[in-house]
């Protein structure tokens, strides 16, 4: 982060040296600026610094991986912390120099000056510490698979969905992202994006880069589009809608460079799955392909049956290779679908507090309009004319992705608020009946 503008620090020092007696009257001041921050957060914060001291003094001692791994995950918070105390110490500083009476007009006039600059870096410094609060989703680190399906609007809505479909195709290819389409299904039951021209039903595009996940979630929900179709006669503009689902790409069980927190065999692991809860069956592959699909039973389906989840993947003319295909989908729908569900929980705290949105599959997320040649995202508010260029996955769409993930940290923040003070309530209540 850039460092503040303070002013000089041995102006300061000399300047407030006839002040130094009157501490109570500096902590006044600092405490008027801890406005902008929940006292909630700050003490979270303070917290956390303490435990990062306390690691720091044990691990100079006697190293230990869990310890080591957990000051990483502390830094920073605790460089946050730093940058946000000398901040708030800053302008409290210049705020009692232009206060105090006997302060001397080129000193109040240096003070002046350097007021708007500290201001700034304090509210630099201010956001950086709520975002360095927010803990990192569980899946951000990993690829991705993005879910594409038409929703309401007929055949129309199928050919929007190809649209999206390209449009994350190109943007992967923009911004250097490795992808594959790891399930596609269109109307005539095709198993290949290049087979036919009919509407599509079903695309699952994997994005395979590491950290895919915590940049491509913020696509999640549904998709509207606002346009004249092309069977329309009279010319008539109709609105469709498609959506998008993104999932957390898990590698096999096998894969070497799994790590330790996928851990398949826990239980009470989002990412366990009991083989005897999922029921296997082959079948001969649906559509035009020739003799080899119509006469080799490749086709898979796995059917979760405690929550009737079920996957079907025939791409491949491999029965091995779409069971695997199976599995990896099969894997990420039913962790995600655990992740929600606890999110849903913690969402339902949080609206009791403050009204926090939440962005899940089934919001309308953004629209699409043809005649405008416009794009509008309805959470970020951000709206741009460059159809085109987005649904070539240019610069646009990356300009309205950015806007998401600023707006999606700030509802984590405010999110992070509400838990806080919740949790500072239910303190309260459990010192008051303990003094009862």
């Amino acid at each position: 982060m850039q460092k503040a503008p303070w002013i000089c620090a041995t102006c300061v020092q000399r300047a407030w040296r006839p002040l130094s007696r009157r501490g109570m009257r500096l902590q006044s001041t600092v405490a008027s600026q801890t406005a902008d921050i929940s006292p909630a957060l700050l003490t979270r914060a303070r917290t956390v610094a303490q435990q990062h001291a306390s690691i720091e003094k044990q691990l100079a001692s006697d190293f230990d991986v869990r310890a080591a791994r957990k000051l990483g995950q502390t830094t920073g918070i605790t460089a946050a912390l730093k940058e946000w105390e000398k901040a708030n110490e800053s302008l409290a500083e210049l705020n009692a120099l232009l206060k105090d009476s006997t302060t001397d007009k080129e000193m109040r006039d240096l003070a002046a000056e350097e007021m708007e600059p500290t201001r700034q870096a304090l509210s630099a410094a201010t956001a950086a510490l709520k975002t360095s609060l927010v803990p990192p989703h569980p899946f951000a680190h990993l690829p991705c698979l993005l879910e594409i399906r038409p929703g309401a609007g007929g055949s129309e809505a199928a050919l929007f969905a190809g649209d999206l479909l390209r449009m994350y195709t190109a943007y992967c290819s923009n911004t250097g992202l490795r992808c594959m389409i790891l399930k596609y299904e269109d109307a005539d039951g095709m198993a290949d994006p290049r087979g036919s021209d009919a509407p599509l039903q079903e695309a699952v595009l994997e994005i395979e880069n590491e950290g895919a996940y915590g940049r491509m979630r913020s696509e999640a929900g549904v998709h509207r589009v606002q346009r004249v179709p092309a069977t329309e006669s009279k010319g008539r503009t109709h609105t469709s809608a498609a959506s998008v689902l993104v999932l957390p790409s898990f590698p096999s069980e096998s894969d070497p460079s799994a790590s330790g927190e996928e851990n398949w065999d826990d239980p009470n692991s989002d990412y366990f799955i009991d083989p005897k809860d999922v029921r296997t069956d082959i079948m001969r592959a649906s559509g035009a392909g020739g003799q080899h699909v119509n006469k080799t039973e490749s086709a898979v389906r796995l059917t979760h049956l405690p929550t009737n989840t079920v996957v079907a993947i025939q791409d491949s003319r491999s029965q091995p290779k779409n069971r695997e295909k199976a599995w990896k989908l099969l894997r990420s729908r039913l962790a995600q679908a655990r992740r929600e569900a606890r999110e849903e929980e913690l969402v339902a705290m949080r609206r009791s507090v403050v009204g926090v949105a939440k962005m899940g599959r089934g919001d309308k997320v953004r629209t699409y309009n043809w005649g405008q040649q416009r794009v509008t995202d309805h959470r970020s508010g951000v709206s741009v004319q460059q159809l085109g260029d987005i649904l070539q996955g240019g610069d646009e769409l990356e300009k309205v992705m950015e806007s998401v993930r600023q707006w999606l940290g700030e509802q984590e923040v405010l999110g992070l608020v509400a838990e806080e003070e919740i949790k500072a309530k239910e303190e309260e209540k459990q010192k008051a009946k303990a003094k009862a």
